[in-house]
């Protein structure tokens, strides 16, 4: 969790380090909310991500600190196979789809399936990304989803920022448990 006088050195260096992924299709907004997390900034454009990104950031839990280590994956197919070597040692996955495009959410099972041959236990959260933005009808069963597949189910704006802290702690959660 970010603050304004920002977490000490020492609870840093105490902090155990969890990897977590972000995957989904490309353009549903996975580095703008990476970057919102992590930077408090939002870019309406964005250059596409090459393999991969990552980022660390202090999250702070009644359990006490957790340095997450957020891995977020190029969602183009032809990055593809690449993307099995930066699942290994992975302790949660965030699934994202744009609520304004039908076919990013019915590709989440696809993603899924990939990251679940390199973590057979994985934990996931379903991310609906782009709340800020008129929803399409094909993506309203994702609550539904994310319930059969035992995962939890967060709405997001990396637009506005809303939900977004609420991912990142729920990413640190699955990831510790």
């Amino acid at each position: 969790m970010k603050s304004s006088t920002g977490p000490s050195a020492e609870s840093s260096a105490r902090a155990i380090a969890l990897k977590v992924v972000v995957a989904g299709d490309g353009t549903v907004g996975k580095t703008s909310l990476v970057r919102r997390y992590c930077e408090g900034k939002f870019e309406s454009s964005r250059v596409m991500t090459i393999g991969v990104d990552f980022q660390t950031q202090l999250v702070k839990l009644p359990t006490g600190a957790v340095k997450l280590s957020i891995w977020d994956m190029a969602g183009q197919e032809r990055f593809a196979s690449l993307r099995a070597g930066f699942y290994k040692g992975s302790r949660a996955a965030a699934l994202v789809f744009d609520v304004t495009n039908p076919d990013s959410f019915a590709h989440l099972e696809r993603w899924r399936a990939e990251i679940l041959k390199v973590i057979p236990r994985q934990k996931f959260v379903v991310v609906g990304n782009k709340t800020d933005l008129p929803r399409s009808e094909g993506t309203t069963n994702a609550a539904d989803y994310a319930a059969a597949i035992g995962a939890l189910y967060v709405e997001t704006s990396a637009a506005t920022g809303e939900g977004v802290q609420l991912l990142f702690e729920s990413l640190a959660k699955q990831a510790v448990g």
